[in-house]
């Protein structure tokens, strides 16, 4: 074969392979986004005083077009999803990039840091939004095709969402791969259904000109602010769309968005317009009222497959940034599950996935109806898409050397219409968008706790530790008895003795021939390069200091880190090496300063439920001594 016909086999293969990544993204990463019409021209022209006149029509979908081409193309798919950290993409991978890019500035990184949570935060409100909303605005179809059929809406969409959050230990690659061929059909029945309305009344297309968007808020004033709200529904997605660019890449999702996603939506809610243009009484119910009566159930059970994989993009974004906010020291350790061999971004997050589902259920128990919903919806998008923004013109700024200039133009481009959307829904605060904010501080509360706990507890140890060389100086002019093998022991302070050692100096008066004091460092970018994985100092007496560093996105496996530490001089025989961890009981005491005593005793309940450090670590049971320690903060 000639180096031309390798050339050209390889090329082809890349190709199939980012095809079929842009197929399992249409299947994952579009749901939220792609199932948007079933409620969108709804809310936003059937509630709040607003009446689908002709101008009203044509202003609204000048709106939705314009918001998905500024907020969508240009914004998230263009700009943000450059700014990604090593191919992982999300406000949590985000927020680590521009901490990095703020060298020697600790005030600076604070503040990047508080807004990275409660972005994060915000967006794990979307997440039990999204599904809710989602599943109900499909399910209410059957309320259009018979009445009576309206009042099993909310238990039918219950038993779809429990089934979904079932599926999800079955991992995103094959969830996806199922889902990819439903998600296809279904954009191109959006476009189809949309085409026949345009064809009808092609007037519609006048929307396209920005202008009708101008005359809309010029005509109704404070209601076209208030209509603001609704539009945003179109863009629900978004952040989705970023947070899952680990799971399939960022070319794939261009392709995705750019070839089929957009051009359907766009022609759906145009068709929509259309119908309103001609029937304003169809507002009731625009999506489903362009159906043909004779295929509206199969479009109910199409709309209901749709939805649950609208939920799949929040769902594997949320278990994405989870375990990007545990190696960044945000969140307590949970039991993370690797369902693909090719892509490891595509994890499973069980705990996040139970907690998702009930507070799912409760959202749908609690407001009963998608345009119940859709009043909650929109303040957890918009609040996250700013704090998206902000970010980024750091990044842009700061890492991609972007002149000052140029960040201020896109900046105030951008944050114009974040901040619009933002505030047109903050007027929906007292009619459920108390809910995704309420949750938000909630998580905001508890991830600043966790790090906040994890510091002082560090700081405890750090400050009642012995120092390490006089303690090894002693140690060799009264040695104590040796026996075969190597000590391994976790500490995060490597110039002090470990708790652990001196606890089994002390009761089984004896001491390895080789200790080694590994300490486990989380860095700001996805993945350790090999030249930093490892550092190994040499200290007196036998011992040595070890540093193992890990990124984001990895797993931190310790004993295969330590399989790699012959190459550097310093080689390990699981066989023959213990590890030896202390498990810190913490104590809350209010004389202690850092922290209120209540976050004092809510880190306390966090430590005792987070996974053990050495199942997090992956480190074997049967070479494990676990050594308690009580540590006040």
């Amino acid at each position: 074969m000639t180096t031309q016909s390798r050339h050209d086999e390889v090329s082809s293969e890349a190709r199939r392979r980012i095809t079929a990544l842009a197929l399992g993204a249409i299947g994952v990463v579009f749901g939220d986004i792609g199932t948007s019409p079933l409620y969108t021209m709804k809310e936003t022209l059937g509630t709040h005083g607003m009446s689908p006149t002709p101008a009203a029509v044509l202003g609204v979908l000048s709106l939705v077009f314009w918001a998905l081409i500024m907020v969508v193309s240009l914004k998230y798919v263009t700009f943000v999803m450059r700014a990604d950290n090593k191919g992982e993409g999300g406000i949590m991978a985000l927020m680590a990039l521009a901490q990095r890019s703020m060298t020697g500035s600790s005030r600076a990184r604070w503040i990047l840091a508080a807004l990275g949570i409660f972005g994060a935060a915000l967006f794990y409100g979307d997440g039990v939004i999204t599904p809710a909303i989602s599943v109900l605005g499909a399910v209410e179809g059957l309320g259009v095709a018979e009445p009576v059929l309206g009042k099993y809406v909310v238990w039918i969409s219950l038993l779809i969402l429990i089934g979904m959050f079932a599926v999800q230990r079955h991992g995103t690659h094959k969830v996806g791969k199922a889902f990819a061929p439903v998600m296809t059909v279904w954009f191109l029945v959006l476009a189809v259904l949309g085409v026949r309305q345009i064809v009808a009344h092609p007037q519609v297309l006048h929307a396209l000109n920005p202008w009708y968007a101008v005359q809309f808020f010029v005509r109704h004033g404070d209601g076209s602010f208030i209509a603001l709200g609704g539009v945003v529904l179109a863009l629900t997605g978004a952040e989705a769309l970023y947070a899952d660019m680990g799971h399939f890449g960022k070319k794939p999702i261009r392709m995705a968005w750019f070839g089929l996603v957009l051009p359907a939506l766009l022609l759906n809610y145009f068709g929509q317009g259309a119908l309103l243009l001609h029937n304003p009484k169809a507002i009731s119910s625009p999506f489903y009222l362009m159906v043909p009566p004779s295929l509206l159930y199969p479009m109910i059970l199409l709309a209901a497959a749709a939805a649950v994989i609208a939920s799949q993009a929040v769902i594997s974004g949320a278990f994405s940034m989870t375990r990007e906010a545990m190696s960044l020291g945000y969140s307590p350790r949970m039991a993370v599950v690797h369902t693909s061999r090719e892509m490891s971004g595509q994890i499973f997050v069980p705990w996040v996935n139970k907690l998702l589902m009930v507070m799912v259920i409760l959202a749908v128990l609690g407001f009963r109806s998608s345009d119940n919903l859709g009043a909650a919806y929109g303040i957890a998008v918009t609040g996250t898409m700013i704090v998206t923004t902000l970010l980024a013109l750091v990044v842009a700024r700061k890492r991609w050397n972007w002149s000052l200039p140029a960040v201020i133009l896109v900046g105030v481009l951008f944050l114009i219409i974040d901040l619009a959307f933002f505030g047109a829904n903050l007027l929906k605060v007292a009619h459920g968008g108390w809910f995704p904010l309420v949750l938000a501080v909630v998580l905001f509360v508890v991830m600043t706790t966790w790090h906040r706990g994890r510091e002082l507890v560090i700081r405890e140890i750090k400050q009642g530790g012995l120092a390490l060389l006089p303690f090894i100086e002693n140690i060799s002019d009264h040695p104590p008895l040796r026996v075969p093998g190597t000590a391994v022991f976790l500490t995060a302070n490597q110039t002090a003795v470990p708790h652990a050692l001196l606890h089994n100096l002390k009761h089984n008066k004896v001491l390895h021939e080789r200790n080694v004091l590994l300490t486990v460092d989380m860095l700001e970018t996805p993945f350790a390069e090999a030249d930093e994985r490892i550092h190994i100092t040499p200290i007196e007496g036998n011992f040595f200091g070890l540093e193992l560093r890990f990124g984001f996105a990895e797993d931190p496996n310790i004993p295969y880190a330590l399989s790699l530490c012959a190459r550097e001089g310093l080689g390990f025989d699981m066989m023959d090496t213990t590890f030896f961890l202390s498990r810190e009981n913490i104590v809350a005491d209010a004389r202690r300063p850092g922290m209120a005593l209540w976050r004092d005793k809510l880190f306390a309940f966090l430590s005792r439920n987070a996974l053990p450090a050495a199942a997090f670590f992956q480190i074997p049971g049967n070479r494990l001594i676990e050594l308690g320690a009580q540590v006040e903060i």
